[in-house]
């Protein structure tokens, strides 16, 4: 059995084409290759590699992480810029045996001596988006989680190796250096071939609080199915935030164990994610919270004709 999961519809091609590999026999690690470079590459999705929405200087800053579950080896980027493709900048860090998550100038000199494509990351649309807020600005009246969805995948391959990964252009108008959850392992991500993968969405701020990844997984080999762990730590978490803190922002996880079965945990009212397997075609389905528990039903043709033309204003 293979199996992908992804965060938000704007994965969709990107799964199609990890899932084809993996009915090719490629490897887990080619397959999550593939998917969040699909995204990346993608100008439309403007919280994820090129056309990101840019921090409060107008630069665009990238986040990426990946984990082997065979090996247990991490590999992350934070705040690089100029470069294409993060995730694939993650993979290679993995290989190494020390330095493994480098960030900002650093990220970008072992980007550079290693040849990988320098790319001005900004786009002429995301520049404008940039602009008109920067107009508005004020303490008062600026949301930087505005256009922010992390792209995180899980993926299973026909030997039984499990990687998961993340890749995003963090929050917008974010401060300069500002890093969430989504290069951390155990926060954005985790995965253990013996047991299975997660990955987060949502703001990283709360993420890495509860190292939510790590504690789907942990839940998982503690014998609870993947929808039972996701819930559990999601819903869970979520209140503690709001006994402790007052408030709960947005967290969302997509998760699978190594038997190719997946689940959910979202404390939002619409998450989108996409699933494939071996025995299912890529789909595209909708989420919410209801009364403590997370309920999904696959996306009308209408929902994502909608969400694209809203992606590509």
């Amino acid at each position: 059995m293979w199996g992908i999961i992804a965060t938000w519809a704007m994965a969709y091609d990107g799964v199609s084409k990890g899932s084809k590999l993996l009915t090719q026999k490629h490897s887990a690690v080619d397959a999550i290759e593939e998917t969040i470079k699909s995204v990346e590459d993608e100008p439309s999705f403007r919280s994820v590699g090129y056309g990101g929405l840019p921090n409060e200087k107008g630069i665009v800053e990238l986040d990426s992480g990946f984990m082997d579950g065979d090996k247990m080896s991490v590999g992350a980027v934070g705040g690089i810029t100029g470069f294409k493709n993060p995730i694939s900048i993650a993979i290679k860090l993995s290989q190494e045996s020390y330095n493994n998550f480098l960030v900002g100038s650093g990220a970008e000199e072992y980007a550079r001596i290693n040849g990988f494509e320098e790319k001005d990351m900004a786009t002429e649309r995301s520049l404008e988006i940039w602009r008109e807020k920067k107009k508005s600005f004020s303490e008062e009246n600026m949301k930087a989680y505005d256009g922010h969805d992390t792209v995180g995948v899980v993926t299973l391959d026909t030997y039984g190796k499990m990687c998961a990964g993340t890749s995003t252009s963090g929050l917008f108008m974010k401060r300069e250096g500002r890093v969430g959850d989504s290069p951390l392992c155990g926060s954005g991500f985790y995965v253990d071939s013996e047991v299975g993968g997660a990955a987060a969405t949502g703001v990283g701020e709360d993420i890495m609080k509860g190292c939510l990844s790590y504690e789907v997984v942990r839940l998982m080999k503690e014998g609870l199915n993947p929808q039972e762990a996701a819930d559990r730590a999601v819903i869970e978490f979520s209140e503690k935030l709001k006994h402790k803190a007052n408030i709960s922002r947005d967290i969302s996880v997509v998760c699978m164990n190594n038997n190719g079965e997946w689940g959910i945990g979202t404390n939002i009212d619409e998450f989108s994610f996409v699933i494939a397997r071996e025995d299912m075609k890529p789909i595209i389905y909708l989420a919410k919270k209801i009364d403590g528990k997370t309920k999904y039903m696959e996306a009308k043709d209408k929902w994502i004709e909608d969400y694209m033309k809203k992606e590509i204003k």
